[in-house]
């Protein structure tokens, strides 16, 4: 009886959960959408974002503010983004109305191979210490990028960032929850304790965090560019710490490293172009997921309902159970794409699903041969972008180089090393499968949504749910952002882990009794969680009216702001 009425209780609370009533608005927006035609920028974090706009107002391009907010919110979101991580990003390019694609990813170390797992008798790379960390990518795509479309010197671009990592800055409640929960984990590996636990526990809401080792380490690369990151003084201090340290990333391993410019991917849905980035990023799951989803007529069905949300969890263990299996560096493999996002093989797909019941599980298709921060960026003359950076995990692999003032990422955990044939298997200088993800939307050709959210395995479930609630719900920017989300867990994992009975559908407050009850009778398993779907960022520009739209959710600390 006592849980008969915690549950309606719980129940209760989850109707009530909207944004409280205002003057005007949507059902879920818990603020208006910001409107500006100079410039815009949506970051999880208000200082990243007045860092933006200081260096759109100073006559940089929107790739220099992104830069900038992404250096910024290193130093203040330390347990989720930095320098030891990886980068993406999608641009559209206003005076060649074109999109490109960017993939700065780094690599295994080249001393590191499956066999030293193997006669380890160890199933998984470990989650935290050396041995998951990868090449970083980040301080290298931010040259690259800038190389093609910066404006201002990178000292001017980085200034706001050694600035607050000398002076420091008030943390937040959000971030100084996010830092709390690994801290402690990690607080005896190498270097974490000095850089991230000054006082002996990591700094709390209002607290003054300063790093200057940091603010050090970013006036080295703003002086002597790329390379002082990859073949100077960082690169020496980081190959003798893991050598140290019993990691095997190396000089060599930093000294060799590439970032590229790809070609997106895309699907058409409704009449919307919805933009990825390949292999071995997870965008095309988002895409794959829409795929199957366009048959239905989702807008009839209503947002929240029971019929809607079956469809799309069902959708997305098809398309999670094919990321498991195919998605993964294509230097090393040769990743059906085409065929992945063809509509006839989304047909194929959807036939499978049961509308009455939610599967246990599915096979992953068969193909004939043949913690993350997300911030997007527009400017005066129409480029925008759409940029995600990650060290992967909270603090990542807790190993924080002598005097340097980052974590380095732990993004190789995510190799197989169970299954020698295995598309992502580890093998030495490849890139590891990669969760973080930028995406972009189009319309006749033109730019319309630059968007993102942050959160692992959610994002590309994360991004179909997006385009559902712009597309078939009628939702505005910020309102499809704050509505509530669900993350199903369970899908076969490309570290070689399996799904089993289904999995687990969570779901965010917000959603109806009635709904939860009848996706109960189609068998799935629910659970109620906080905080873990969050956050969204988005611009869409209205060509109309020449006028920027930013949104940032209400999950995170985050601002969108113009001028």
């Amino acid at each position: 009886m006592k849980k008969l009425i915690l549950f309606v209780l719980l129940a209760n609370i989850m109707i009530s959960a909207n944004a409280q009533d205002r003057l005007t608005g949507q059902t879920f927006a818990t603020r208006s959408e910001v409107l500006a035609q100079n410039g815009m920028a949506a970051t999880s974090q208000p200082l990243a974002t007045q860092a933006a706009l200081d260096i759109l107002k100073k006559g940089g391009s929107a790739m220099d503010a992104a830069i900038a907010a992404n250096a910024v919110l290193g130093l203040v979101e330390p347990a989720s983004c930095g320098i030891g991580g990886d980068i993406f990003a999608i641009v559209w390019d206003a005076k060649e109305e074109k999109l490109y694609g960017f993939n700065g990813s780094g690599r295994s170390p080249k001393a590191l191979d499956r066999d030293y797992f193997v006669k380890r008798e160890m199933d998984y790379i470990p989650f935290i210490g050396p041995l998951p960390v990868s090449v970083p990518g980040c301080v290298d795509g931010w040259f690259e990028m800038h190389k093609k479309y910066g404006k201002l010197d990178m000292q001017q671009i980085l200034q706001p960032a050694i600035q607050y990592a000398r002076n420091g800055f008030p943390v937040s409640e959000v971030i100084a929850y996010e830092m709390s929960t690994s801290g402690e984990r990690r607080k005896d590996l190498p270097g974490f304790k000095e850089t991230y636990m000054p006082g002996g526990s990591t700094p709390k809401k209002g607290d003054v965090f300063k790093n200057p080792n940091l603010g050090n380490t970013y006036e080295k690369i703003a002086k002597g560019g790329r390379d002082a990151f990859y073949k100077g003084d960082i690169a020496r201090t980081i190959d003798k710490y893991m050598k140290a340290h019993g990691g095997l990333l190396s000089y060599d391993d930093l000294a060799s490293h590439t970032s590229n410019w790809i070609e997106p991917v895309s699907t058409n849905y409704r009449g919307y172009d919805v933009w990825e980035l390949p292999p071995n990023g997870q965008g095309t799951a988002a895409l794959q997921m829409l795929n199957i989803m366009e048959a239905y007529d989702i807008k009839s069905m209503g947002f929240g309902s029971a019929e809607y949300l079956h469809v799309l969890t069902e959708a997305k263990k098809l398309a999670y159970e094919d990321r498991a299996k195919f998605y993964a560096d294509p230097e090393f493999n040769t990743i059906p794409i085409e065929q992945l996002l063809s509509k006839d093989y989304a047909a194929q797909r959807r036939a499978l699903i049961d509308p009455n019941q939610a599967a246990d599980e599915y096979p992953a298709g068969e193909i004939e041969s043949g913690n993350t921060t997300y911030l997007t960026v527009a400017d005066k003359d129409g480029n925008m972008v759409s940029l995600i950076q990650s060290i992967y995990a909270v603090f990542a692999s807790g190993m924080v180089p002598d005097g340097l003032g980052f974590v380095l990422q732990n993004r190789g955990q995510m190799f197989n090393v169970k299954d020698a044939d295995h598309f992502n298997v580890l093998e030495p200088g490849k890139r590891p499968f990669h969760t973080i993800i930028p995406a972009f939307i189009t319309k006749d050709g033109k730019p319309w949504v630059s968007f993102g959210l942050m959160g692992g395995a959610v994002q590309p479930q994360g991004h179909a749910q997006i385009v559902a609630n712009l597309v078939d719900f009628g939702m505005g920017l910020q309102e499809a952002g704050d509505a509530p989300r669900m993350r199903h867990a369970g899908s076969s994992q490309p570290t070689g882990s399996k799904m089993t009975n289904g999995g687990v559908l969570n779901l965010e407050s917000g959603f109806d009794y009635k709904a939860i009850r009848e996706l109960r009778k189609k068998g799935h398993t629910i659970s109620f969680a906080v905080g873990i779907y969050g956050g969204y960022q988005a611009i869409m520009l209205d060509w109309a009216n020449k006028v920027y739209y930013g949104a940032s959710e209400s999950r995170k600390d985050g601002q969108a702001a113009g001028y």
